[in-house]
């Protein structure tokens, strides 16, 4: 009876980035290019780190 609301629970939304097209969470910078509204938000270096 406790979990019952667990059923009418909606997965997030996702959306396309525009630059590589990864789903993502909408409003986020996508973790794939580092873009977010068109503009790079994490610079290569912090892309490069955040891979290994």
């Amino acid at each position: 009876m406790r979990r019952s609301i667990w059923t009418r629970i909606e997965t997030p939304q996702l959306a396309r980035c525009p630059q590589c097209h990864e789903l993502i969470l909408p409003h986020r910078v996508c973790p794939a290019c580092g873009y977010y509204k068109a503009r790079e938000v994490v610079k290569e270096k912090a892309k490069a780190k955040a891979r290994k």
